[in-house]
């Protein structure tokens, strides 16, 4: 999803993406929550994604961008999941969400209180 979101010019225009996937199957669940950095930059990606159907591998599925609610805004986005089973030892790093800074992934802030293992990890 980061490569296709690079491909479309917005490299360092987001600054959190979390892309779900099953601990069994490891599979995509089929959605992302990616945060843009300006009102201006979420609405191109609006335009350029909602409706893409040219994926990389054979698919008919076709991306619909929509507004997250109620979560808006990194900081939202990081006290979501900053004490998240998700952020346990035992969860792989590609199966976490992920902060940016320029363009390049930059490390999540520590949890602030004892995090759970996943129930299915």
């Amino acid at each position: 999803l980061l490569e296709l979101i690079d491909a479309c010019g917005f490299r360092g225009d987001y600054n959190f993406l979390y892309m779900p996937i099953d601990f069994r199957t490891r599979a995509a669940m089929g959605y992302a929550f990616v945060n843009m950095e300006t009102k201006e930059a979420a609405q191109r990606l609006f335009q350029c994604l909602d409706g893409f159907s040219d994926w990389s591998l054979p698919s008919s599925k076709v991306c619909n961008v929509a507004w997250s609610d109620p979560r808006q805004g990194i900081d939202s986005h990081i006290a979501r999941y900053r004490n998240s089973p998700l952020m346990h030892a035992v969860v792989p790093d590609e199966y976490r969400p992920a902060l940016f800074a320029n363009g390049r992934r930059v490390q999540f802030p520590p949890p602030t209180k004892r995090v759970k293992a996943p129930r299915q990890g």
